[in-house]
């Protein structure tokens, strides 16, 4: 299984205040975050751009290699995502 990773990887979680997926998608992240991946929530109602790009799509979890998840996923669909990483 992939533990913690190597030089403590950071996963973007875009959501929006009131989003209850949101709340199930960081439910389903933090087995994730007790292995030692980082995770920096973005609000995408404070940006136009983002608004435009996710608004209809989150919760969308975000690799720093450029990789996206968005919204239906299960816990055994983010593993597979997450394990797949490569940067």
């Amino acid at each position: 299984m992939n533990s913690a990773p190597k030089g403590s990887q950071q996963l973007t979680l875009y959501t929006t205040e009131g989003c209850h997926l949101c709340e199930r998608a960081l439910a389903l992240l933090e087995p994730w975050l007790q292995r030692g991946y980082g995770l920096a929530k973005v609000d995408i109602a404070e940006d136009d751009l983002l608004m435009a790009r996710y608004g209809e799509r989150i919760p969308v979890v975000a690799s720093p290699c450029g990789g996206e998840i968005g919204w239906p996923f299960t816990a055994e669909e983010l593993e597979g995502w997450i394990k797949q990483i490569k940067c």
